[in-house]
């Protein structure tokens, strides 16, 4: 196996982007986009300035340590390799606690940076939770300790909302213009509830920066998608057969995608030819892989790691677990969607299909069962209210949700224990033990958090008494049980 080698442009010092998020998904996506680009066009000013906010100190210091360069393995499969080294990132900084517990560290760094007419786009990868909005009604959830900390002192920021807001601050007072803020969560409207959060953590402050903001930064929406694994042991010794030796890998599946809003007041690369594409709505292709590519994942996830299947790969290999993805995507995600003409959905169901059992790929599903409470509503719940209002069943995603609540027990099927890795654990945890073993009230329970569960899809009988069956079954007769129910449906 000889897989193609494509080494990285020499570093140019030029920082136009800063990222907050500095993660797999970022190395392995924007970071690589703009990799491309400069080495493509020549145009060398737009390096990148990476922060991570929270956690992954080592991260940070290891790619300093490395010069800021590190490896992007890119699998077809597993005898189709690219192997990219990416130097695009001139920096990376980390505004989180420090060893002693200090919010100090690269903080004023950061924000000086963010400050600096230099940066133009500022881009983030924090997670659903990473924006402190409440998945429900889109409010900035002011009563959450970190946004507290924002309010009292602004000038000290701890979250991506406070960064931005004090950042942008601090261009208005020295007549610098905003940057672009560019969301690449998965979120839908992740430009609208960027905008949203900067918006009302900005009105808490001062109202004449709140009206700068709304009146003078872009907030463009944007869709992104590449499957990116978090690094086990052995893909870094499928690395180092290669002959790489990079603690700050990453692995990921060769496709790659990226829509964005063009609306970038203060200029942008011209990534069009590395097949950015660019877009006036990005409505339409968020919802479709929110509902489609990620509804499929967290059904995926649930049922799989309950029935103590580890990896996607293996979940997709499970005959019974292929057929209820498809039958979600193409008879529960697909007819809420409304794509522009040519989108065939039967051919992308198919696609994902096909990436979901890459061999070269082993994306654990405990990793994207995490944070369901702040990602179900966009991936499954959005769509199953909009079947719900036109009076239309959604039986995968009951079934979903029913393996979601038995999951964030922190045991599966089998009997064995994990750690619920949600911001809302704690709850979920006295949930379970509040209700013991009478499921009815328990998914009544669940439903009940409207801060999760739109209050008009928990009101829909038909669903709520799908959602209790489909728990009961589970308990009671394991995964092919409750699928075999499903098919009777």
């Amino acid at each position: 196996m000889d897989p193609q080698r494509i080494d990285a442009m020499p570093k140019s010092g030029q920082i136009g982007f800063v990222h907050l998020g500095l993660g797999a998904f970022h190395r392995a996506h924007q970071a690589v986009y703009l990799e491309r680009y400069r080495q493509r066009s020549g145009d060398t000013a737009w390096g990148i300035c990476s922060a991570n906010l929270r956690a992954s100190i080592g991260l940070v210091d290891g790619l300093s340590a490395a010069g800021h360069r590190y490896h992007v393995a890119e699998y077809a499969d597993s005898d189709n390799i690219t192997l990219r080294e990416v130097g695009v990132i001139e920096e990376t900084l980390f505004s989180g606690r420090d060893g002693a517990g200090n919010w100090s560290r690269d903080r004023e760094a950061l924000l000086v940076r963010m400050a600096s007419a230099d940066t133009r786009i500022v881009t983030l990868t924090v997670t659903e939770k990473g924006y402190f909005l409440n998945p429900a009604n889109g409010e900035l959830r002011v009563d959450d300790p970190m946004i507290i900390g924002d309010i009292a002192s602004p000038q000290q920021p701890r979250t991506a909302p406070g960064l931005l807001v004090e950042a942008l601050a601090r261009r208005r007072e020295t007549g610098i213009a905003p940057f672009t803020v560019l969301s690449c969560d998965n979120m839908p409207d992740n430009g609208k509830r960027t905008r949203q959060a900067v918006m009302q953590l900005a009105e808490h402050r001062d109202a004449e920066l709140a009206s700068w903001i709304a009146n003078k930064v872009a907030f463009p929406c944007s869709m992104v998608d590449r499957i990116v694994p978090a690094m086990t042991d052995a893909d870094f010794g499928r690395l180092a057969a290669l002959d790489v030796t990079d603690p700050n890998a990453v692995v990921c599946e060769a496709f790659s995608q990226w829509v964005v809003e063009d609306h970038f007041p203060m200029g942008r690369p011209s990534w069009e030819a590395e097949g950015v594409e660019m877009v006036a709505d990005v409505a339409p292709f968020e919802t479709m892989k929110l509902r489609m590519l990620n509804g499929s994942h967290s059904l995926l996830a649930y049922l799989g790691a309950l029935a103590g299947i580890e990896t996607v790969f293996d979940g997709v290999n499970h005959a019974e677990l292929r057929a209820l993805l498809r039958r979600y995507m193409l008879e529960e995600a697909a007819p809420t969607l409304e794509m522009p003409a040519g989108i065939d959905l039967d051919a992308y169901a198919d696609s994902l299909l096909a990436r979901f059992a890459n061999d070269s790929l082993r994306h654990r599903l405990q990793q994207i069962a995490m944070d369901g409470s702040q990602k179900l509503p966009q991936r499954w719940l959005s769509g199953a209210l909009k079947r719900s209002a036109a009076g239309q069943s959604s039986p995968c995603v009951a079934l979903g949700m029913a393996a979601w609540i038995r999951y964030t027990a922190g045991e599966d099927l089998l009997g064995n224990r994990y750690t619920v890795d949600d911001p809302l654990a704690a709850r979920f945890a006295s949930l379970h033990q509040a209700q013991g073993s009478d499921s009815a009230a328990l998914v009544a329970a669940f439903l009940s958090m409207d801060d999760v569960v739109p209050r008009e899809l928990a009101a829909d009988k038909g669903f709520v008494q799908a959602v209790v069956a489909a728990y009961q079954t589970l308990t009671h007769d394991g995964l092919r049980g409750a699928l075999a129910a499903l098919d009777h449906n």
